[in-house]
C-alpha cells in the first residue's frame, strides 16, 4: 500500500500532468484560456482575483523553497533553522490567509451572481472544490500544527521524499511517519497536478510575459491639414440614385 500511495500515485499524476497538457494543446487550443467572466461581473472579481493570485504566488514560492532547497543549503548561507521556521510559518500564514480570502470571494461570486452561475462548468466546480480542499489542508498544517501546535519539521521528511521522486529514489518510510494532515496535503497536491491540464489553470503557461520586453507602440500626430470627412455609404448611394434619375 505504501508503494502504491507514495510511489505509483505520484508518478502517475506527473505523467498525467505532462501528457494532459500535450493532449490539451493538440486537441483544444481554442479552450486554452482563462474563460474569464469579467464582463458579467467585475466588482467582486476586482478584489478577489488579486488576493487569490498574490496569495497563490506566495504560497507556491514558499512550497518551492521548503521542498526543493535542503536545510543544509539555507544553514550554509547563514539562515538558521529558527529564522527559517519563523519566516516560513508567518509568511505562509499571511499569504495563505490572502489565498483563502480570495478563493472564498471567487467561489461566492460563482454562486451569488446568477449570470456567473449559469456559465460555471462542471470542470470549474471540481477545480474550486479541489482548491478548497488543498487550501484547507495547507492552512491546517501551517496554522494548527506549526503556529499554534508543537510544530513539525517537514524539510527532514516530506521534502526529502519529494526530491527523491525526481531522483527516482523516493523514500516511502519518510512519509509514513509524517502527520496525517501532511500526508493528505502531499498526496492531494499530486492529484491536483493530474487535474490541472483539464481545467482553466492551463492559462498559467500562457502568461503574457512578452509584454515585458516587446517594443513600444509609437503614436505619431498627423501633420498638415486633416483630410476632409468622407460621406457615409448611404449618402453616396442616394446621390448616385438621384444622378441616375436626373439622367433619365
Amino acid at each position: 500500500m505504501n508503494t502504491l500511495i507514495w510511489i505509483v500515485v505520484p508518478y502517475f499524476c506527473l505523467g498525467v500532468f505532462v501528457g494532459g497538457h500535450a493532449w490539451r494543446w493538440r486537441h483544444d487550443q481554442f479552450g486554452w484560456t482563462t474563460h474569464t467572466s469579467q464582463l458579467l461581473e467585475s466588482r467582486i472579481l476586482r478584489l478577489g482575483s488579486p488576493l487569490f493570485h498574490l496569495g497563490a504566488f506566495g504560497v507556491i514560492g514558499g512550497h518551492a523553497m521548503g521542498l526543493l532547497v535542503p536545510a543544509a543549503v539555507t544553514e550554509r548561507i547563514g539562515i538558521s533553522e529558527h529564522v527559517y521556521h519563523t519566516t516560513a510559518v508567518w509568511g505562509g500564514t499571511v499569504t495563505g490567509t490572502m489565498l483563502v480570502a480570495g478563493l472564498v470571494l471567487l467561489i461566492a461570486r460563482r454562486f451569488v451572481n446568477g449570470r456567473i452561475r449559469r456559465v460555471t462548468t462542471g470542470a470549474d466546480k471540481v477545480l474550486y472544490a479541489a482548491l478548497a480542499a488543498m487550501v484547507t489542508l495547507g492552512m491546517t498544517a501551517t496554522v494548527a500544527t506549526n503556529l499554534l501546535g508543537d510544530g513539525y519539521d517537514y524539510r527532514e521528511t516530506i521534502a526529502v521524499w519529494f526530491r527523491g521522486i525526481f531522483w527516482l529514489q523516493p523514500h516511502t518510510e519518510l512519509m509514513t511517519s509524517a502527520p496525517l494532515v501532511y500526508q493528505l496535503h502531499a498526496i492531494g497536491g499530486f492529484l491536483f497536478l493530474a487535474l490541472w491540464p483539464f481545467t482553466r489553470l492551463v492559462h498559467v503557461w500562457s502568461a503574457p510575459l512578452a509584454y515585458l520586453w516587446r517594443p513600444y507602440v509609437i503614436y505619431r500626430a498627423r501633420r498638415g491639414a486633416a483630410p476632409a470627412p468622407q460621406p457615409p455609404p448611404a449618402a453616396v448611394r442616394d446621390s448616385a440614385r438621384r444622378g441616375v434619375g436626373a439622367h433619365h
